[in-house]
Protein backbone atom coordinates (compact mmCIF):
# COMPACT_ATOMS: atom_id res chain seq x y z
CA UNK A 1 0.00 0.00 0.00
CA UNK A 2 2.72 2.21 0.37
CA UNK A 3 2.96 3.38 -3.46
CA UNK A 4 -0.50 4.66 -3.00
CA UNK A 5 0.89 7.36 -0.51
CA UNK A 6 1.14 11.38 -1.72
CA UNK A 7 4.74 11.26 -3.52
CA UNK A 8 5.09 14.76 -1.92
CA UNK A 9 4.93 13.69 1.02
CA UNK A 10 7.55 10.94 1.03
CA UNK A 11 9.62 13.42 -0.65
CA UNK A 12 9.97 15.90 2.30
CA UNK A 13 12.44 14.78 5.02
CA UNK A 14 11.71 15.66 8.54
CA UNK A 15 13.82 19.49 9.97
CA UNK A 16 17.57 18.52 9.54
CA UNK A 17 17.41 20.51 12.95
CA UNK A 18 15.42 17.81 14.50
CA UNK A 19 16.86 14.99 12.69
CA UNK A 20 20.53 15.95 14.54
CA UNK A 21 19.35 16.52 17.48
CA UNK A 22 17.62 12.78 17.76
CA UNK A 23 20.76 11.65 16.19
CA UNK A 24 23.00 12.62 19.12
CA UNK A 25 20.17 11.70 22.31
CA UNK A 26 22.43 8.82 22.24
CA UNK A 27 25.77 9.76 23.49
CA UNK A 28 26.05 10.85 27.03
CA UNK A 29 27.55 13.77 28.85
CA UNK A 30 27.23 15.97 25.91
CA UNK A 31 26.25 20.06 25.94
CA UNK A 32 23.94 20.77 23.54
CA UNK A 33 23.57 23.88 22.02
CA UNK A 34 21.03 23.24 19.23
CA UNK A 35 17.53 24.01 19.24
CA UNK A 36 15.59 27.51 19.70
CA UNK A 37 14.17 27.12 23.10
CA UNK A 38 14.37 29.61 25.35
CA UNK A 39 15.58 28.87 28.90
CA UNK A 40 13.09 30.69 30.74
CA UNK A 41 10.27 30.19 32.26
CA UNK A 42 7.10 31.30 31.00
CA UNK A 43 5.94 34.62 33.00
CA UNK A 44 4.56 33.98 36.10
CA UNK A 45 1.10 36.57 35.28
CA UNK A 46 0.65 34.52 31.96
CA UNK A 47 0.97 30.72 33.52
CA UNK A 48 -2.14 32.13 36.04
CA UNK A 49 -4.02 32.97 33.57
CA UNK A 50 -4.02 29.79 31.80
CA UNK A 51 -4.79 28.02 35.18
CA UNK A 52 -7.49 30.27 35.64
CA UNK A 53 -9.07 29.39 32.17
CA UNK A 54 -8.56 25.59 33.20
CA UNK A 55 -10.08 26.05 36.78
CA UNK A 56 -13.26 28.54 35.80
CA UNK A 57 -14.05 26.00 32.98
CA UNK A 58 -13.06 27.98 29.85
CA UNK A 59 -12.05 25.53 27.91
CA UNK A 60 -14.07 25.35 24.61
CA UNK A 61 -14.26 26.29 21.28
CA UNK A 62 -13.41 29.74 20.43
CA UNK A 63 -13.94 31.78 17.33
CA UNK A 64 -12.35 30.35 14.47
CA UNK A 65 -9.88 33.52 14.53
CA UNK A 66 -9.35 33.65 17.76
CA UNK A 67 -10.74 35.30 21.17
CA UNK A 68 -11.76 39.18 19.62
CA UNK A 69 -10.05 40.34 23.30
CA UNK A 70 -6.67 38.43 22.59
CA UNK A 71 -7.01 39.54 18.87
CA UNK A 72 -7.35 43.06 19.59
CA UNK A 73 -4.46 42.29 21.81
CA UNK A 74 -2.25 41.14 19.50
CA UNK A 75 -3.11 44.39 17.31
CA UNK A 76 -2.27 46.81 19.62
CA UNK A 77 1.08 44.92 20.55
CA UNK A 78 2.46 44.94 17.22
CA UNK A 79 0.79 49.21 16.97
CA UNK A 80 2.77 50.14 19.99
CA UNK A 81 6.13 48.06 18.87
CA UNK A 82 6.21 48.51 15.05
CA UNK A 83 3.66 50.80 13.81
CA UNK A 84 1.48 48.27 12.24
CA UNK A 85 -2.32 48.68 11.95
CA UNK A 86 -4.54 45.56 11.90
CA UNK A 87 -8.56 45.13 12.26
CA UNK A 88 -8.66 42.70 14.57
CA UNK A 89 -11.63 42.02 13.94
CA UNK A 90 -10.91 41.12 10.32
CA UNK A 91 -6.88 41.27 9.84
CA UNK A 92 -5.84 39.08 12.71
CA UNK A 93 -6.25 35.15 13.30
CA UNK A 94 -4.58 33.64 16.14
CA UNK A 95 -2.89 30.04 15.17
CA UNK A 96 -1.13 27.42 16.76
CA UNK A 97 2.03 28.80 16.67
CA UNK A 98 3.75 30.72 13.92
CA UNK A 99 4.37 27.16 12.05
CA UNK A 100 0.85 27.10 11.65
CA UNK A 101 0.49 30.46 10.33
CA UNK A 102 3.17 30.26 7.26
CA UNK A 103 1.64 26.58 6.55
CA UNK A 104 -2.13 28.29 5.69
CA UNK A 105 -0.62 31.12 4.18
CA UNK A 106 1.53 29.48 1.80
CA UNK A 107 -1.71 26.61 1.19
CA UNK A 108 -3.58 29.65 0.51
CA UNK A 109 -1.48 31.51 -1.64
CA UNK A 110 0.25 29.14 -3.65
CA UNK A 111 -0.82 26.68 -6.51
CA UNK A 112 0.77 24.10 -8.91
CA UNK A 113 4.05 25.68 -10.19
CA UNK A 114 3.93 28.68 -8.08
CA UNK A 115 7.88 30.22 -7.32
CA UNK A 116 8.77 31.15 -3.71
CA UNK A 117 12.21 33.33 -2.96
CA UNK A 118 13.83 32.22 -0.06
CA UNK A 119 16.95 33.72 1.00
CA UNK A 120 19.38 31.17 2.11
CA UNK A 121 20.50 29.65 4.27
CA UNK A 122 17.30 29.78 5.53
CA UNK A 123 15.02 28.04 8.92
CA UNK A 124 14.08 24.76 7.25
CA UNK A 125 10.21 24.70 7.51
CA UNK A 126 9.23 27.05 4.77
CA UNK A 127 10.56 24.91 1.58
CA UNK A 128 8.52 20.95 2.53
CA UNK A 129 5.33 23.04 2.68
CA UNK A 130 6.23 25.07 -0.77
CA UNK A 131 6.92 21.64 -2.48
CA UNK A 132 3.55 20.34 -1.02
CA UNK A 133 1.57 22.64 -2.66
CA UNK A 134 3.31 21.81 -5.84
CA UNK A 135 5.03 25.13 -5.84
CA UNK A 136 9.15 25.62 -6.57
CA UNK A 137 11.44 27.10 -3.40
CA UNK A 138 14.03 29.34 -5.01
CA UNK A 139 16.29 29.93 -2.87
CA UNK A 140 19.02 33.29 -3.10
CA UNK A 141 22.44 33.04 -1.81
CA UNK A 142 23.36 35.57 0.39
CA UNK A 143 26.41 34.20 2.05
CA UNK A 144 28.14 36.68 0.16
CA UNK A 145 26.02 39.51 1.61
CA UNK A 146 26.32 39.51 5.06
CA UNK A 147 23.38 37.24 4.93
CA UNK A 148 20.73 39.42 4.50
CA UNK A 149 18.40 39.65 0.82
CA UNK A 150 19.65 42.54 -1.04
CA UNK A 151 17.50 44.78 -3.75
CA UNK A 152 19.61 43.42 -6.49
CA UNK A 153 19.67 39.42 -5.55
CA UNK A 154 15.79 39.77 -5.59
CA UNK A 155 15.35 41.37 -8.33
CA UNK A 156 17.45 38.74 -10.21
CA UNK A 157 15.60 36.14 -9.14
CA UNK A 158 12.28 37.13 -9.98
CA UNK A 159 10.55 35.23 -12.68
CA UNK A 160 6.94 35.52 -14.14
CA UNK A 161 5.95 32.43 -11.84
CA UNK A 162 7.19 34.36 -8.83
CA UNK A 163 4.29 34.42 -6.13
CA UNK A 164 5.84 35.22 -2.67
CA UNK A 165 9.03 36.22 -1.07
CA UNK A 166 9.84 35.32 2.26
CA UNK A 167 11.82 37.64 4.30
CA UNK A 168 12.40 35.40 7.60
CA UNK A 169 14.10 38.39 9.77
CA UNK A 170 15.85 38.04 12.32
CA UNK A 171 17.24 35.62 10.80
CA UNK A 172 17.19 31.87 11.79
CA UNK A 173 20.22 30.17 11.63
CA UNK A 174 22.22 33.97 11.39
CA UNK A 175 20.64 36.13 13.17
CA UNK A 176 21.06 39.12 10.94
CA UNK A 177 17.99 41.33 10.87
CA UNK A 178 16.92 43.83 7.90
CA UNK A 179 16.99 47.63 8.81
CA UNK A 180 14.39 49.88 7.32
CA UNK A 181 16.62 51.27 4.76
CA UNK A 182 18.00 48.02 3.70
CA UNK A 183 13.70 46.95 3.21
CA UNK A 184 13.20 50.14 1.85
CA UNK A 185 15.50 49.06 -1.37
CA UNK A 186 13.46 45.54 -1.44
CA UNK A 187 9.75 47.76 -1.44
CA UNK A 188 11.61 49.51 -4.64
CA UNK A 189 11.85 46.11 -6.65
CA UNK A 190 8.21 44.76 -4.47
CA UNK A 191 5.94 47.27 -4.72
CA UNK A 192 5.03 47.37 -8.31
CA UNK A 193 4.74 43.88 -9.04
CA UNK A 194 1.90 41.19 -7.69
CA UNK A 195 3.93 38.95 -5.83
CA UNK A 196 3.20 37.89 -1.85
CA UNK A 197 5.64 38.94 0.72
CA UNK A 198 5.56 36.77 3.70
CA UNK A 199 7.23 38.12 6.35
CA UNK A 200 8.55 36.03 9.38
CA UNK A 201 8.68 37.94 12.64
CA UNK A 202 8.56 35.42 15.13
CA UNK A 203 11.90 37.20 16.72
CA UNK A 204 10.88 40.48 16.43
CA UNK A 205 10.93 41.61 20.06
CA UNK A 206 14.72 39.85 20.17
CA UNK A 207 16.33 42.66 18.38
CA UNK A 208 19.49 44.30 20.08
CA UNK A 209 20.63 47.20 17.66
CA UNK A 210 18.02 49.39 17.18
CA UNK A 211 14.33 48.59 16.21
CA UNK A 212 12.82 46.19 14.60
CA UNK A 213 11.57 47.03 11.10
CA UNK A 214 8.48 45.17 9.07
CA UNK A 215 8.23 45.76 5.58
CA UNK A 216 4.44 45.73 6.47
CA UNK A 217 5.16 49.30 7.98
CA UNK A 218 5.71 50.29 4.48
CA UNK A 219 1.71 52.27 2.80
CA UNK A 220 2.85 50.22 -0.76
CA UNK A 221 3.64 47.12 0.65
CA UNK A 222 0.68 46.31 2.91
CA UNK A 223 -2.04 44.94 0.95
CA UNK A 224 0.40 42.64 -0.20
CA UNK A 225 2.15 41.21 2.77
CA UNK A 226 1.16 38.29 5.62
CA UNK A 227 3.35 39.11 9.05
CA UNK A 228 3.44 36.15 10.85
CA UNK A 229 4.39 36.43 14.31
CA UNK A 230 3.79 34.70 17.75
CA UNK A 231 4.55 34.20 21.61
CA UNK A 232 7.32 31.21 21.60
CA UNK A 233 10.09 33.30 21.19
CA UNK A 234 9.17 36.25 22.89
CA UNK A 235 7.65 35.21 25.95
CA UNK A 236 9.18 31.98 26.46
CA UNK A 237 5.87 30.08 25.37
CA UNK A 238 7.12 27.29 22.58
CA UNK A 239 4.33 24.67 24.25
CA UNK A 240 1.93 26.98 24.50
CA UNK A 241 1.52 27.22 20.85
CA UNK A 242 0.47 30.65 20.04
CA UNK A 243 0.83 32.69 16.93
CA UNK A 244 -0.31 35.67 15.10
CA UNK A 245 -1.19 36.26 11.19
CA UNK A 246 -2.07 39.67 10.21
CA UNK A 247 -2.92 40.56 6.88
CA UNK A 248 -5.32 42.76 4.99
CA UNK A 249 -9.00 41.77 5.21
CA UNK A 250 -9.31 40.09 1.31
CA UNK A 251 -6.14 37.75 1.99
CA UNK A 252 -7.29 36.92 5.89
CA UNK A 253 -10.81 35.86 4.86
CA UNK A 254 -9.55 33.27 2.70
CA UNK A 255 -6.63 32.01 5.06
CA UNK A 256 -9.12 31.79 7.30
CA UNK A 257 -11.04 29.00 5.48
CA UNK A 258 -7.86 26.74 5.87
CA UNK A 259 -7.53 27.55 8.96
CA UNK A 260 -10.84 26.37 10.08
CA UNK A 261 -10.50 23.01 8.47
CA UNK A 262 -6.92 22.77 10.00
CA UNK A 263 -7.19 23.29 13.60
CA UNK A 264 -10.82 25.27 14.09
CA UNK A 265 -9.28 27.20 16.76
CA UNK A 266 -5.94 27.91 18.53
CA UNK A 267 -6.01 25.92 22.15
CA UNK A 268 -8.83 28.61 24.27
CA UNK A 269 -6.38 27.85 27.57
CA UNK A 270 -3.24 29.09 25.49
CA UNK A 271 -5.05 31.60 24.33
CA UNK A 272 -6.36 33.45 27.81
CA UNK A 273 -2.65 33.01 28.84
CA UNK A 274 -1.94 34.42 25.76
CA UNK A 275 -4.19 37.79 26.42
CA UNK A 276 -1.75 38.37 29.64
CA UNK A 277 1.05 37.90 27.78
CA UNK A 278 0.12 40.96 25.50
CA UNK A 279 -0.96 42.94 28.52
CA UNK A 280 0.30 42.81 31.99
CA UNK A 281 3.15 40.75 30.75
CA UNK A 282 3.80 42.82 27.55
CA UNK A 283 7.11 44.03 28.76
CA UNK A 284 8.63 40.45 29.86
CA UNK A 285 10.72 39.93 26.42
CA UNK A 286 12.70 43.18 27.61
CA UNK A 287 14.65 41.11 30.87
CA UNK A 288 14.85 38.08 28.13
CA UNK A 289 15.98 40.06 25.51
CA UNK A 290 19.15 41.82 28.00
CA UNK A 291 20.12 38.64 28.72
CA UNK A 292 20.58 36.95 25.44
CA UNK A 293 22.12 39.94 24.41
CA UNK A 294 24.98 39.28 27.35
CA UNK A 295 24.90 35.89 25.88
CA UNK A 296 25.64 36.95 21.93
CA UNK A 297 28.27 38.92 23.24
CA UNK A 298 29.67 36.17 25.02
CA UNK A 299 29.65 33.61 22.11
CA UNK A 300 30.31 35.89 19.73
CA UNK A 301 33.54 37.06 21.71
CA UNK A 302 34.81 33.11 22.37
CA UNK A 303 34.62 32.23 18.59
CA UNK A 304 36.26 34.98 17.31
CA UNK A 305 38.90 34.41 19.81
CA UNK A 306 39.32 30.93 18.66
CA UNK A 307 39.96 32.12 15.20
CA UNK A 308 36.47 31.47 13.71
CA UNK A 309 34.94 33.60 11.28
CA UNK A 310 31.25 35.04 12.34
CA UNK A 311 28.77 37.87 11.78
CA UNK A 312 27.88 39.44 15.07
CA UNK A 313 23.98 38.28 15.42
CA UNK A 314 21.69 41.77 15.65
CA UNK A 315 18.61 39.44 16.53
CA UNK A 316 17.16 35.99 17.76
CA UNK A 317 19.43 33.82 19.73
CA UNK A 318 21.75 31.63 17.39
CA UNK A 319 24.94 32.59 15.75
CA UNK A 320 26.64 30.90 12.66
CA UNK A 321 30.12 30.66 12.35
CA UNK A 322 32.05 29.46 9.43
CA UNK A 323 34.48 26.39 9.08
CA UNK A 324 35.34 26.76 5.49
CA UNK A 325 39.27 26.92 7.00
CA UNK A 326 38.98 23.53 8.00
CA UNK A 327 38.21 22.14 4.77
CA UNK A 328 34.91 19.43 5.67
CA UNK A 329 31.63 19.14 5.84
CA UNK A 330 29.43 20.69 7.94
CA UNK A 331 27.56 17.37 9.50
CA UNK A 332 31.31 15.50 9.73
CA UNK A 333 32.05 18.40 11.34
CA UNK A 334 29.41 18.90 13.88
CA UNK A 335 29.41 14.50 14.52
CA UNK A 336 33.35 14.87 15.59
CA UNK A 337 32.17 17.81 18.17
CA UNK A 338 29.99 15.16 19.75
CA UNK A 339 31.76 12.35 19.36
CA UNK A 340 35.22 14.27 20.25
CA UNK A 341 34.36 17.18 22.15
CA UNK A 342 31.18 15.90 24.08
CA UNK A 343 28.91 19.63 22.53
CA UNK A 344 26.08 19.59 19.85
CA UNK A 345 25.75 21.94 17.49
CA UNK A 346 23.55 21.79 14.39
CA UNK A 347 25.25 21.27 10.78
CA UNK A 348 24.48 24.36 8.81
CA UNK A 349 23.27 22.25 5.97
CA UNK A 350 20.37 21.73 8.02
CA UNK A 351 19.66 25.25 6.57
CA UNK A 352 19.67 24.40 2.38
CA UNK A 353 22.65 23.69 0.81
CA UNK A 354 24.13 26.90 1.01
CA UNK A 355 24.58 26.16 4.88
CA UNK A 356 27.49 23.59 4.08
CA UNK A 357 30.54 25.44 5.54
CA UNK A 358 29.09 26.48 8.96
CA UNK A 359 27.66 25.67 12.22
CA UNK A 360 24.46 26.98 14.16
CA UNK A 361 24.60 27.30 17.70
CA UNK A 362 21.81 28.54 20.11
CA UNK A 363 22.64 31.26 22.76
CA UNK A 364 19.33 30.69 24.22
CA UNK A 365 21.25 29.04 27.30
CA UNK A 366 22.67 29.78 30.38
CA UNK A 367 25.92 31.61 30.43
CA UNK A 368 27.41 28.55 32.18
CA UNK A 369 26.24 26.10 29.71
CA UNK A 370 27.83 28.59 27.14
CA UNK A 371 30.83 28.65 28.67
CA UNK A 372 31.10 25.10 28.80
CA UNK A 373 30.56 24.51 25.40
CA UNK A 374 32.70 26.70 24.15
CA UNK A 375 35.30 25.23 25.75
CA UNK A 376 34.82 22.23 24.77
CA UNK A 377 34.84 23.40 21.26
CA UNK A 378 38.32 25.28 21.72
CA UNK A 379 40.15 22.65 23.43
CA UNK A 380 38.66 20.39 20.57
CA UNK A 381 39.91 23.24 18.04
CA UNK A 382 43.36 23.17 19.55
CA UNK A 383 43.78 19.67 20.11
CA UNK A 384 42.17 17.87 17.55
CA UNK A 385 42.33 20.06 14.15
Amino acid sequence: MEHLLNPRVKNIQISGIRQFFNMIQEYDNVVSLTIGQPDFPTPSLVKEAGKRAITENITSYTHNAGILELRQAASAFVKERYGLNYDAANEVIVTTGASEAIDIAFRTILDEGAEVILPAPIYPGYEPIIRLMGAKPVFVDVRESGFRLTAKALEQAITANTRCVVLPYPSNPTGVTLNKEELQEIVNVLEAKDIFVISDEIYSELVYEGAHSSIAQFPSMRDKTIVINGLSKSHSMTGWRIGFLFAPAYIAKEILKVHQYNVTCASSVSQYAAIEALTAAKDAPRMMRHQYKRRRDYVYHRLTSMGLSVEQPTGAFYIFPSIKQFETSSFDFAMRLVKEAGVAVVPGTAFSEYGEGYLRLSYAYSLETLKDGCDRIEQFLQEKI
